[in-house]
């Protein structure tokens, strides 16, 4: 019976469902956003973000735990250099799944995970923040009159000549 094994087994032995998340995890660090099936997505937040969560703090014990993980030294690297400096005042949610839909050939669902603080199109701040200013019928004479006025005098004054 499966009393309180919660975690998604992906149809893999234990080895090769730990392979596959720390390669995953690898080049989640190293390329910031990959795509993948979104019950892939999902196992490697789970495995991913308490890595991140123990680069903040940088010390050897630290070190030496993520790389039990990882086994990758270029990658732990970028993981306490650069992903630890962005990420060091939020709390967690680290990652982001976003759904693609479904892939053609077995019709799994798809989906992208990436890290957050990467997003270059989220980060931006949107345009629609400006102050909008109010339109009112009172103004728009206002600011009509002032051109109107020599326009009107003009006509006024061909009409006198005509005459």
């Amino acid at each position: 019976m499966r009393h309180n094994k919660k975690f998604n087994h992906l149809g893999r032995t234990a080895d090769h469902r730990k392979a596959m998340l720390t390669n995953m995890a690898i080049s989640l660090i190293k390329h910031k956003r990959i795509t993948t099936t979104l019950a892939k997505a999902k196992a490697l937040k789970k495995f991913v973000e308490p890595l991140i969560t123990r680069s903040k703090n940088d010390t050897t014990t630290s070190r030496r735990v993520v790389f039990r993980y990882l086994q990758d030294k270029y990658a732990v690297t970028e993981l306490f250099k650069e992903i630890s400096t962005k990420v060091a005042d939020r709390p967690g949610g680290y990652t982001r799944i976003i759904k693609l839909g479904i892939r053609k050939g077995d019709a799994a669902e798809m989906a992208f995970i990436e890290l957050v603080d990467y997003d270059e199109n989220m980060a931006k701040t949107p345009k629609a923040a400006a102050k909008k200013t109010r339109r009112s019928r009172k103004a728009a004479p206002k600011a009509e009159s002032p051109v109107e006025a020599p326009a009107a005098e003009e006509a006024k004054a061909e009409e006198a000549k005509a005459e």
